[in-house]
This record gives structure tokens, sequence and C-alpha cells, in this order.
């Protein structure tokens, strides 16, 4: 079966892609008994397994729930969580929470946050502009019974923004830390798993603290929302919506659960042709629905028309960082920046010259292959970068393996392109001058460099150990 998880899970060493009924580590829950008889497990052709009772009876065994967290945890199937029983990570877990609030069972505040790559993945299947499809998606869910409906380009401002500010501060210690630099940009949850769990203490000095898009998002709803609704954590549900599965198991990392309320910052991920698949089963074309003001909190809007940012359509990490370094650590203005392409098209590199010498030499890495490259010369001492935006897929977020798939008439890369072009097609919002930002800062964050903007706009990561047991062994 085909995984929709980033190839850089699948590929990498730890062989990832595995088959749950042989090699899971949770494959059947079974009850334990006072006494000494061992218990005989008998497997069926059809996969159902049954206990043996010292009559010679069968018991069937239920198979035991595996949550993304259980994944997680092991070093040893990731991949194979789409192929299990993944719990809170779909769309049918938000018809249940709205279900739920119409039958009066619990009453929910129900917030979307829609990522800008999963808007251009809808608008190009539609054929619609991208405030369009922003302002139709937003009937769309509105109608179902959800209440807010954001933009998870207005979080991408403190990413962006976070990320300069600690690049920034690392080059000012490379001298002494000599894991300061290169900073790996770390909103992609593929690469940072592959991180943790191939490379460990190694590669993580390395990666970014800043919280992705996503998270912060996360953080936003669960904590500056909640206190404005006057609602605690927990009586809000929120879900995104993102072009990648690997977006779900960020979401369930431990570190982003709020311990006071044992509540996770993001519910539920759906992706973007799990949105097309909610479409399809209202037996609805998002062109018939009707369009509706966007909602203008956490919304990056000029007037009625969504905004955007400059740079890769990954998030922009490596132009805003290069252009606020370039300002900050030498006094250059950039106004357009030059990129070259190396050994392949997801392998592009960004240098800043002064007086003859390189004082900055930026790169994007995407995909598997590239993300390998980049760590064997670090790992040989050879990477000559200061800051690398990394991806796990190939193109980047716009090609995410939640995204919406090509029709038999159309080519991949011809709707990649599409897709690519109507990204492009919003206005770009420069972090710096969104007052909105500048007021939360203040207001929510205390001050820019804060304690608590460190508490909420970054995270840590943690080296995975690889599993040895006899259910790793393949024969």
């Amino acid at each position: 079966m085909a995984s929709h998880f980033s190839g850089v899970l699948q590929l990498t060493d730890l062989d990832d892609f595995i088959t749950p009924s042989q090699e899971c580590v949770k494959p059947v829950k079974v009850e334990k008994k006072s006494g000494k008889s061992v218990a005989k497990i008998k497997i069926e052709d059809d996969g159902s397994y049954f206990q043996v009772n010292q009559d010679g009876g069968l018991q069937k065994l239920e198979k035991a729930k595996i949550t993304l967290n259980d994944c997680l945890a092991c070093s040893g199937c990731i991949t194979s969580a789409e192929s299990v029983l993944i719990t809170q990570q779909s769309h049918e877990e938000l018809y249940r929470v709205l279900n739920l609030n119409k039958t009066g069972s619990q009453q929910k505040v129900v917030v979307v946050s829609v990522s800008p790559q999963s808007r251009a993945s809808l608008a190009a299947r539609f054929n619609l502009s991208i405030t369009d499809t922003a302002r139709r998606l937003t009937t769309f869910f509105k109608n179902l019974g959800v209440h807010h409906v954001f933009d998870t380009t207005f979080s991408r401002n403190f990413s962006l923004l976070e990320s300069q500010r600690e690049f920034v501060e690392r080059f000012h210690r490379q001298a002494e830390d000599k894991k300061a630099l290169p900073l790996l940009a770390s909103s992609c949850p593929g690469w940072i798993c592959y991180a943790e769990k191939t490379h460990g203490d190694f590669i993580i000095p390395y990666i970014s603290t800043t919280k992705s898009p996503q998270q912060v998002m996360g953080s936003l709803v669960k904590d500056y929302f909640a206190n404005q609704q006057n609602v605690s954590p927990e009586q809000i549900y929120h879900l995104t919506v993102m072009p990648c599965y690997d977006k779900k198991l960020e979401a369930s990392r431990p570190d982003f659960t709020i311990t006071e309320s044992q509540t996770r910052e993001v519910d539920c991920v759906i992706t973007s042709g799990e949105v097309l698949k909610m479409l399809e089963q209202e037996r609805l074309s998002l062109a018939d629905v009707e369009p509706s003001p966007l909602d203008s909190l956490f919304s990056s809007v000029c007037g009625e028309e969504i905004l955007g940012h400059s740079g890769s359509s990954s998030g922009g990490y490596l132009e805003h960082v290069f252009i606020h370094a370039a300002r900050e650590l030498f006094g250059e203005e950039v106004k357009k920046i030059a990129y070259k392409t190396l050994k392949n098209r997801d392998f592009q590199e960004v240098t800043l010259v002064k007086d003859g010498v390189v004082v900055l030499r930026f790169a994007a890495a995407y995909g598997f292959r590239n993300i390998q490259n980049l760590v064997q010369k670090l790992k040989r001492g050879k990477s000559q970068y200061h800051f690398v935006e990394v991806m796990a897929c190939p193109s980047g977020c716009l090609n995410g393996g939640g995204q919406l798939r090509a029709s038999e008439s159309e080519s991949n890369k011809d709707l990649l392109q599409r897709v690519e072009e109507l990204y492009r097609t919003v206005p770009a919002e420069v972090p710096e001058e969104n007052t909105a930002i500048s007021e939360l800062y203040n207001t929510w964050l205390e001050s820019v460099g804060s304690e608590r903007a460190r508490k909420l706009l970054h995270t840590q990561y943690h080296a995975v150990e690889k599993m040895s047991s006899g259910l790793t062994i393949k024969w």
C-alpha cells in the first residue's frame, strides 16, 4: 500500500514502512490474568489473533488501537500509522465533534485554521482565485457548524520573525558554539522525525527551535483566543487543514500538549484531500458554495484580499531570514534574491558578497536525497552554509502528500505548476510591518524576546533510540 507520509520517513535506513500486523509493537491486546499458565496465540490466515485456552478453545483477541503518539514513541513503524487505527486525526473526528455540539452532548468552540498551500491546491481543483477559495471554505466549514475559520499565514508571521531573530543570535555566538550554525529550518515535521530518529543528538543542536505556523496557531488559539473568549483551552476544538500527512504527527507530539489543561494545541489535522472528501460527502462543489466574509481575527488580509509571504511556497524562511540577516549583520539592503541551482532543482543556494568575500551562504534543500547529502556534509565538517531551509517533500509543501492529485487529463508536473502560480497571485506582506503581530508581541507575549514568547513560540527536540527487539528482525 502506498504511503501518504513524506518520502524522507520511508526511505531511511530505519526501514519505517512495515506491515503493522507483523511487526508493530502493539499488535494485540491481551487480558492479563493471575496464574502461571502460558497463553498460546494462534494467527489465522486473515490476520486475526486467537488465544488458545488450556481446554483447546479459541478466544478472539481484540486488536489494540494504535494512536499517533504510540507511533512516535517507537522507532520502528511511524509510516504504518495510516494503515492502523489512527484516532483523533481524520475528518470523521471533526464530524463527530460537530455532531456532539448539535445534539447538545457537549459544547465546544470549533476553530479551523487553513494553510495557504491547501488553499492553493483547492483553488486549482475548482478553478477559483485564492481569495475566493478562502471565502468559500469559510462558508463551507461554518455551514457544518464550525465557529471560526482562521489563516495560518497569520501565524507564519511569528514563525518568520522568530526564525530571523534566532539566526542573528546564533550568528553572534558561533565562535564559542560550534553547533550554532548552520541553522536548519524546523517547520517540516517529516524532516524533524527523520532527524530525531536517524541522527539524534548530532543533528538536534542545529535545528531551529521556532515553532511551525501550525503550532504557533495552536498557541494563539488555545492561549490568546481562549482568554479572549473567556473559555478554557479544553473547551476549544482546534483543527488545521494542511498539505501534508506528516503534520498529523507534529500535532501529536507531547511537546505540543498544554500541561495544565491536558489538551493539545492542535486537536486534529486533516489534509487538502480530506477537505475534498468532505465536499464530496456533502455532495458539494466548492465552486457552488456561496462566499462569506473572512474572519478578521488571525487572518492576513488587505481589504478583502488574502495576503501571503515572499519567498518559497514552503514558507519563505530562506528569503526572510536572509534579508533580515543581511540588514542586521552587514547593513546591506537586499531587494531581490538571486537563487543558484546546484546539483538539482531542489537544491538551491543564495549568497551575500561584501567586499569580495561571501559573508552569508544560505541553501534550500528539498527531498530525501538532498537532506541526506546535507547531513553527511555536516558530519564530515564540510558544510559551508549558515542557514538551510529543509523540506522533506521534493518541490516543497505545495507538493505535499496531502495535496489533491492530478486528474487523468493533467500531469502532476502541470498541476504543480498551476498550484504554484495560484499561490503566487496573492500580494506579499512584510511580517515586521504587520501591526496586529506587533500588538500581540506587546500584549499577549509581553515583549519581543520575553520568556513568555520563548515558551509559546519555541519548542525542543528529542533523540529517539532505535528499538532492538525480536519484532524488528526480518527473517
